[in-house]
């Protein structure tokens, strides 16, 4: 019997889409590597108005999952956040899988990424799995809290569970070199590993004493790495946000525009009228997530739309080029484990 994922190719979406919720096939089993497949993810999965406990995001089966970051100069800590003030988060820093939904929420980052490596050593050969990180009001290096510290956090906690950017650039110049000669691994290569994508936050966009924002700071700092021989250190993708048509990267400084192979941006700008040319990232091997796909015309529920018409948007959107598919539907496991081919 063919497997789902090679069938769906030669159905449109809505057929594809009945085909995937009728064989529910997990995530991590679906042949193809990551920038020739689509999964889904939820954004900011780290409130509790979206799961109980973070390691009820984990458990969803959802192939990307979203925390908001700020760099807290003032007492050295990376907080998860939705808000300017405060902390409030489903992360409880379990250091052992009894402990993921037992204990207090509201915890730093590092709790976070506990829980994730905590859940990770649970559950060996888990979908390969997406970290999309928001740093909601960017980097901080001159209070310790920089690329090079960031780095050292997921390395310290995530570990061997990371794939890195030197994962992907192996013998290549760049990871636009190795993206464009399909260096990215495949799924089943990738059970049990964690990519990180990066993008500046909406209160570093809004800032207009910030001139350097998460993006080219964290490019310049793989560039960097590169040129001094140690981009092993390096443990994220920055991700150009926000769709534009052509090549998008003509906004950084030409040494650092090979650094970027993710890209991030609405649905609703790739889809139904946005005029971009997805080609372009499906030809080149680039990452595309597409955000919002309940607003794609015509719009669905954001939060709790029909099971089948949620798995007709991510198939629609996966014929159309993304390797992601974001929205807030957390109750919808079966949507959520979906893996299509890409295009």
């Amino acid at each position: 019997m063919p497997r789902p994922a090679a069938t769906a190719r030669m159905l449109g979406p809505a057929a594809a889409a009945a085909l995937v919720l009728a064989l529910a096939p997990p995530a991590h089993a679906d042949t193809g590597s990551l920038a020739a497949t689509t999964a889904v993810g939820v954004h900011n999965a780290y409130e509790k108005s979206a799961f109980p406990y973070f390691a009820d995001a984990l458990d969803s089966g959802a192939g990307l999952l979203e925390i908001d970051v700020w760099t807290d100069e003032h007492t050295g800590d990376w907080r998860v956040n939705h808000d300017l003030f405060g902390q409030s988060n489903n992360c409880v820093g379990a250091r052992d899988p009894d402990g993921l939904r037992d204990g207090g929420t509201g915890n730093d980052f590092r709790a976070c990424l506990t829980d994730i490596r905590t859940w990770h050593e649970a559950n060996a050969g888990h979908r390969p799995l997406t970290l999309k990180i928001e740093m909601k009001d960017g980097f901080h290096a001159a209070s310790g809290m920089g690329p090079a510290e960031f780095d050292a956090l997921l390395g310290e906690v995530l570990g061997d569970a990371l794939y890195r950017p030197a994962d992907l650039k192996g013998g290549h110049a760049t990871l636009d070199e190795a993206a464009r000669a399909g260096a990215w691994a495949d799924r089943d290569a990738l059970a049990g590993r964690i990519l990180v994508e990066l993008i500046p936050g909406t209160v570093e966009r809004g800032n207009p004493f910030d001139d350097l924002w998460t993006d080219e700071e964290y490019g310049r700092h793989l560039r960097d790495l590169a040129e001094a021989g140690d981009i092993g250190r390096a443990a994220a993708f920055p991700a150009v946000l926000d769709a534009e048509s052509g090549d998008p990267r003509g906004r950084y400084d030409e040494g650092i525009r090979p650094w970027f192979v993710v890209f991030d941006g609405s649905a609703t700008a790739y889809v139904g009228g946005g005029g971009i040319d997805t080609s372009w990232y499906t030809d080149n091997g680039y990452l595309l997530i597409m955000t919002g796909a309940h607003a794609v015309s015509p719009a669905i529920d954001p939060v709790s739309p029909g099971e089948e018409e949620a798995a007709e948007r991510v198939a629609e959107l996966a014929e159309a080029g993304a390797t992601t598919v974001t929205s807030d539907w957390t109750g919808l496991p079966s949507v959520l484990g979906m893996v299509l081919p890409r295009g």
